[in-house]
């Protein structure tokens, strides 16, 4: 289902304006043109990301989903022919008994397209405490929900959910009309690995206790262990810069400085490392002011570096900074949304359209409801 609804940055602007008092005096970019691009009433969607070919854009995401985290979430997968003004109907490109959710996207220089996921039972963990989290979102309905998501676990025995669980690929020869059987992976974060110069598939992830490096050369069908990165083992994402450095981004805590003078780590944001050397060596981990997380790396034509991220303190949304020295710094932080109802939003997602123009796609829940979907912001 395709939903136009557009809310241009003066409109952002004046609504903040009649906002209540407290929910925040950050504007988005004037420039900024906003859309929900696909609302399935009933169904949570996550997870987004973005990729092109030379004749059209392509969204996967988490779809088919009652909640947050549930044993429902299938990989769904969006085009749009016309550089994101619409899109597609969703198909289904892979539904496992478990829960398959965040969703990664990438066309190789040789048009192989590879999407990753993750088939997870971190369900089970509300499913055997509803009381917690279950309860609360669903309600007076608890019991016809509670009756489902038992369904489902029983529908496999634990040896073929074990089998199923953990991060995995997909990859289409033919633009993605026909998809190989699904390959396992040694590592995943949001996003997924990026193609270097060279043609590596280089994967900077987390495989459950550490955050390290692996390279394939045959399009993800195997994997080798290249170094560890010194970070957190969490949600992170690299691109290969201009100069051949190697940037990796990960949420973590990062240290501000409060009115005093004095350095406090209390704020979830984005930290860096960087390598000089295809990978094999890291710089320590560094603070570069970004309070959002996670963060998206897009690499553009004229050698610019863009991130965005979600932004989960009042006023939720999307914000981006540029870099153009290879990301040894990043500009100022340019507000793209700042609307969000709740801080249930974010894993922004960023292509380079062919005028130049940037388009990001995230998640979010509006107002008033429970189920997120698909929303994107065209800027210059």
């Amino acid at each position: 289902m395709n939903f136009a609804l557009k809310l241009r940055g003066p409109l952002v602007s004046a609504l903040l304006l009649l906002a209540p008092a407290g929910f925040g005096q950050v504007a988005p970019e004037a420039a900024v043109e906003t859309s929900v691009i696909s609302r399935q009433p009933g169904y949570f969607l996550g997870w987004p990301t973005l990729a092109r070919t030379a004749d059209k854009l392509m969204l996967v995401y988490s779809g088919g989903r009652e909640d947050h985290v549930d044993p429902f979430g299938r990989v769904e997968w969006l085009v749009s022919m016309d550089e994101g003004r619409t899109w597609s109907e969703p198909r289904t490109l892979v539904d496992t008994p478990i829960d398959d959710r965040d969703t990664s996207l990438l066309v190789l220089r040789n048009g192989t397209i590879v999407v990753g996921y993750y088939a997870s039972l971190a369900y089970q963990i509300h499913l055997n405490a509803p009381d917690r989290r279950m309860a609360r979102v669903f309600g007076a309905e608890l019991p016809a929900h509670l009756e489902r998501w038992r369904r489902a676990e029983t529908a496999t025995t634990v040896s073929e959910r074990e089998r199923l669980r953990g991060p995995w690929m997909i990859r289409s020869r033919d633009g993605g009309l026909t998809w190989d059987a699904p390959t396992k992976v040694p590592c995943f974060t949001p996003h997924g690995p990026l193609q270097l110069a060279d043609g590596t598939l280089f994967y900077a992830g987390a495989d459950g206790k550490k955050a390290g490096v692996w390279l394939s050369r045959d399009e993800g069908t195997t994997w080798t262990w290249q170094s560890d990165i010194p970070v957190r083992a969490g949600e992170m994402h690299a691109i290969q810069a201009a100069d051949g450095t190697i940037l990796v981004q990960v949420r973590d805590k990062v240290t501000t400085t409060n009115a005093a003078g004095v350095a406090v780590t209390t704020n979830t944001g984005t930290r860096q490392t960087e390598s000089a050397d295809g990978g094999r060596t890291w710089t320590p981990q560094h603070d570069i002011g970004v309070q959002g997380y996670p963060s998206h790396l897009l690499r553009r034509r004229d050698d610019s570096l863009v991130m965005t991220y979600g932004y989960r303190t009042k006023p939720y949304g999307v914000r981006a900074r540029v870099s153009r020295d290879h990301g040894r710094t990043w500009g100022a932080e340019r507000v793209l949304t700042a609307d969000g109802a709740t801080d249930d939003l974010g894993y922004p997602t960023t292509v380079e359209l062919a005028d130049g123009a940037l388009l990001t796609v995230w998640y979010e829940v509006p107002a008033g409801s429970r189920f997120a979907v698909l929303r994107q912001a065209r800027w210059r």
